[in-house]
């Protein structure tokens, strides 16, 4: 039976491992369950063949927060930072097109016409007025910048960060700060440039590891040793008491047995509709909550070719493709020419996407015919003669949270109940954003919310 200040942490994918260690650094006495037999969630590196295969992220976002537990870690020396100027490309009429990443490329830039290239240039001159009520992505930019600019840059773009559908996308919930520039400087690059000025802020570098992303989890969970169970996986979670005070009970079946571990508070780090299933008898009210947060399903295919095979050259992060294109990739990362040791000499890999809100009907195919299919269209796109070397397919029929119109308000209402129901507490992509970066800065604040709790509570 466990004291009043043991927390256990459900769920250790990227969210749950972070808010654990965390807790672990703050002195909490934590059990981190999972029910997998391995940590980690999505994030998962594979060696197949000579190659190096991600079966979910590819990279991530080196923000100031997961830069500093990579130097905690003392992993930083296996860091992999891809060049900040490998450019990336946006398919149109089937060829590829390089996106503009500064104004001068807009201006010379063949993938936008006359008009859209003026729109955006002139948008920090003109002062726009938000909506009072919530708007979709696509009503957002098309309303600000036009029909191409959706089509050709925004929503590959949101295909390839939430495998979302623009025209469901709250733009409140998925990009908070250009709603808020609007509203503040009546435009979205003036608050852009105002938001950075006198701070000499970069973006993030984008990052990896020498033996891929699933290095990150496994440094967590050597880390927390034996406070990590993996194999185990919660029956049920109901009030108790613990140490004298009020507390939960969880069921937790390991190995065809069940048995319970107690704590006086628990963080729900799974995914909604996981966690709205754990919540259920305590409130069911916030469990349906939970479950009526819609997921994406993605695929994911990794293939690794002689670079001779490849008629283009890949220099660049990769490219995406816009639904117009009748293609049913939504884009591909080419990994070798981002990070080192991805393949053997004379070889690379490149790793496409497929499904998403806009083609849920892909992910009914079969694992070889959604390999097949995305060899042809890459085939088509960049002249690739011959079949890979080796590939890989994992399907995730609910990859991504779906921040459609609405969402916004279902966090609020999450954290509302989190409020009341004291000692239950949620950590997961479905509330603060989707990157690594996001669930390793939510995991901590969790954390820290959990120790306050704990020391207000003995």
């Amino acid at each position: 039976m466990a004291d009043s200040k043991q927390a256990v942490v459900i769920g250790a994918g990227i969210s749950g491992l972070a808010c654990a260690y965390r807790l672990q650094q703050l002195g909490v006495q934590v059990t981190l369950l999972e029910a997998a037999d391995r940590a980690g969630g999505l994030v998962d590196t594979i060696e197949q063949d000579g190659f190096l295969f991600e079966s979910g992220p590819q990279s991530f976002q080196g923000s100031e927060v997961l830069l500093k537990l990579i130097g905690q870690l003392g992993i930083e020396a296996e860091l992999c930072k891809a060049d900040p100027r490998a450019p990336r490309f946006v398919l149109q009429h089937g060829r590829l097109q390089k996106i503009p990443m500064s104004p001068q490329a807009v201006l010379t830039t063949s993938l936008l016409g006359a008009g859209s290239r003026w729109r955006i240039i002139s948008e920090p001159f003109r002062r726009t007025k938000a909506p009072s009520e919530e708007e979709s992505v696509a009503n957002f930019v098309r309303r600000k910048f036009g029909h191409e600019i959706l089509e050709y840059l925004v929503a590959p773009f949101v295909s390839g960060v939430y495998a979302g559908d623009p025209e469901k996308l709250s733009l409140r919930a998925a990009f908070p700060s250009l709603e808020q520039w609007e509203r503040e400087f009546g435009s979205v690059l003036r608050g852009a440039m105002k938001s950075r000025s006198g701070k000499g802020k970069q973006s993030p570098p984008l990052c990896s590891f020498q033996r891929g992303t699933d290095t990150l989890p496994r440094a967590i969970a050597g880390v927390l040793g034996d406070r990590l169970r993996t194999g185990s996986e919660v029956v049920t979670l109901c009030r108790a008491e613990v140490g004298g005070g009020a507390g939960y009970d969880v069921r937790v079946a390991k190995n065809g047995r069940v048995q319970t571990t107690s704590a006086a508070a628990v963080v729900s780090a799974t995914p909604a509709y996981r966690a709205s299933h754990h919540i259920e008898p305590i409130s069911p009210a916030l469990a349906r909550t939970l479950a009526g947060i819609a997921y994406a399903a993605v695929a994911v295919v990794a293939a690794g070719y002689y670079t001779k095979q490849i008629g283009q050259r890949l220099e660049g992060f990769g490219f995406l493709v816009p639904r117009s294109e009748k293609y049913r990739t939504l884009g591909t990362v080419w990994n070798s020419s981002l990070f080192p040791g991805r393949a053997r000499e004379a070889m690379l890999t490149m790793t496409s996407f497929v499904g998403g809100a806009t083609d849920s009907e892909t992910l009914k195919l079969t694992e070889g015919d959604i390999a097949a299919l995305v060899q042809d269209e890459n085939a088509k796109i960049l002249q690739i003669m011959g079949p890979p070397v080796a590939s890989a397919v994992w399907k995730h029929p609910r990859a991504l949270p779906q921040y459609n119109l609405g969402h916004a308000h279902t966090v609020e209402a999450i954290r509302e109940a989190e409020r009341n129901i004291p000692g239950i507490f949620f950590s997961g992509n479905y509330l603060g954003g989707p990157s690594l970066g996001n669930c390793v800065e939510q995991g901590f604040h969790t954390a820290e919310k959990v120790r306050d709790y704990l020391q207000t509570a003995r």
